[in-house]
């Protein structure tokens, strides 16, 4: 069975759409998303970062935004932070703001997103999805040229029953999946022994069941929660460290993928 396709616009001023996405809340997708985006950046690409969760934005506390985007009146200019482009409903709201709204409202946002920000000269636009296969995955899958998603989960069965779903929804819909993150995947204890506190090898064996390629693992790293709370994500603070240097490859296999140097 052929998956369905759709008419669908890019996002202006942008090259590439890049999504990052889960189907699972709370494993690490946003700071996936944040650390690749200031990765592809070192390696000299113009980035732009959509938080595109409606009901929990994280971008404005992990790159430590608390300033309004700017307007003509007729579109919204994305908050310059670390040479990323970024554009959150975070940034208009106050931060324990609820977003009461119904589906509609979500879409409606999410095409000021993406059709009314003056997001500037782009190689790579990178969205964070939310949680689950709503409203906010369909507007992007059926009307807007999404080039490919990354899909990061944990390995326990628990986040990857919602995993698979997202799989098949992207699959149907005709989205290209780059591939699954294995992320907070094990921990190294002081000494120096590994383990798999979420369990081994689930997501490897789901991108196997799927026939998707696997792209890795990210450990666990507290200097990474740590360094995200304070609004610095660990790319930017320590480019030299082990977590940073696997995004860096991470972002090196991307841009291979699109810009071919």
């Amino acid at each position: 069975m052929k998956p369905k396709t759709f008419v669908k616009n890019p996002i202006k001023g942008t090259k590439f759409t890049i999504a990052i996405s889960s189907a699972k809340g709370g494993v690490g997708k946003s700071t996936f998303a944040t650390n690749l985006a200031l990765s592809l950046n070192k390696l000299g690409c113009k980035v732009g970062l959509l938080d595109a969760d409606i009901y929990g934005p994280s971008l404005p506390k992990l790159f430590s935004i608390n300033s309004k985007p700017e307007s003509d009146g007729q579109t919204l200019k994305p908050i310059l932070k670390y040479n990323i482009q970024c554009m959150s409903i975070g940034f208009l709201t106050e931060e324990q703001t609820p977003m009461i709204w119904r589906g509609p409202m979500v879409t409606s946002a999410i095409k000021t997103f993406t059709q009314k920000v003056s997001w500037k000269d782009l190689d790579f636009i990178i969205v964070d999805m939310p949680p689950g296969t709503g409203d906010t995955q369909l507007t992007f899958s059926q009307e807007i040229k999404m080039d490919g998603v990354i899909i990061v989960s944990t390995p326990q069965e628990i986040a990857l029953q919602d995993v698979k779903r997202g799989i098949k929804m992207f699959d149907k819909l005709g989205v290209k999946i780059i591939g699954l993150i294995d992320n907070m995947s094990y921990f190294i204890g002081d000494d120096k022994k590994k383990y798999p506190i979420f369990g081994e090898g689930g997501v490897k064996k789901t991108s196997e069941e799927f026939g998707k390629e696997f792209l890795g693992e990210i450990p666990i790293e507290p200097e990474v929660g740590k360094l995200g709370d304070q609004g610095i994500p660990i790319v930017e603070a320590n480019p030299e460290h082990k977590i940073s240097k696997i995004y860096l490859e991470f972002a090196k296999k991307i841009k291979s993928v699109y810009l071919l140097n």
